[in-house]
């Protein structure tokens, strides 16, 4: 019988500091790619446990988020991240996206949901390599050029994909997460830190999915996140999401850098918060950013 998501859970974690074989691509296409602790200085095996350790205190979609665009980002540098969790019709999918990126992470949901070439390749090389991730190159020569996925993937500077996930009892997918990289940013050590951290993923978005009031803070204090950030403040948040720097903020409110950053500044103070991806986080605990 095949290890369960939980199982997979637990087990995963204690290969941290045992040597794994390599596996070496059946696909024309696609790679999959494997490593051992050895690939990982003192640092990265540190930074590793404190992602793994915060992953356990996701539990709501704006954890989720500064979590996988913050901490997570330090070891697995990614444009996009697209989770897919298995519905109860085969290969059948609830989609969501993140990303810091200036870009709707809503489409490449759509996108993922609609593609007939990449994701069913992905899917299927995935299973056929013993559930090891797969690594797949997006630039010019891709079979997947007329993929929307692909081209969109293309436009935001992701030329490789590292995908991964997790399996039930029989052996189907349970959950699917694919990062959009940057391929000077994906190597060895990238996709060996995503074959540790996926089990995590998939446990940590499972709790996103459960719906609970969310206490803390200043969500108490304003329900719904009324009158928390002024209308101007809020405008400057959803450019902020969209990954727009104070000049071309600035530009886009036709008003200067410097009181973008002033804005930027007072958002952080009233959100309690320290960097701008976690006021993106925070606001969307509050109601004020909905993606």
């Amino acid at each position: 019988m095949q290890e369960s998501a939980h199982e997979q859970h637990e087990h995963i974690a204690q290969r941290l500091l045992q040597p794994q074989p390599d596996v070496h691509q059946p696909s024309p296409v696609s790679g999959v790619t494997s490593g051992n602790a050895s690939l990982l200085d003192p640092l990265e095996l540190e930074s590793l446990k404190l992602i793994m350790d915060a992953s356990l205190r996701v539990h709501a979609r704006h954890h989720f988020f500064t979590w996988t665009q913050g901490l997570l980002q330090n070891l697995v540098k990614h444009e996009a991240l697209i989770c897919a969790l298995r519905n109860a019709e085969p290969m059948s999918f609830h989609v969501e996206s993140f990303s810091t990126s200036p870009v709707e992470p809503a489409l490449f949901s759509d996108l993922f949901r609609q593609d007939a070439s990449m994701v069913p390749h992905l899917i299927k090389t995935w299973e056929e390599n013993s559930y090891r991730p797969v690594v797949c190159e997006t630039g010019s020569a891709s079979p997947f050029a007329q993929s929307a996925l692909w081209r969109e993937f293309n436009r935001i500077g992701a030329d490789s994909v590292v995908a991964h996930g997790t399996y039930d009892a029989f052996g189907k997918p349970a959950s699917f997460f694919v990062f959009a990289c940057r391929s000077q940013t994906l190597g060895p050590r990238q996709v060996y830190c995503t074959e540790l951290i996926v089990p995590f993923l998939h446990q940590a978005w499972v709790r996103t999915q459960i719906d609970r009031p969310v206490i803390e803070g200043a969500v108490a204090a304003h329900p719904a996140g009324a009158g928390v950030l002024t209308s101007r403040e809020q405008e400057v948040l959803k450019w902020v999401h969209l990954g727009k720097s104070n000049i071309e903020i600035g530009t886009i409110l036709e008003i200067s850098p410097l009181t973008v950053k002033n804005h930027v500044q007072k958002i952080l103070r009233k959100l309690n918060v320290q960097n701008r991806t976690q006021a993106v986080g925070k606001a969307m605990a509050l109601r004020i950013l909905t993606i």
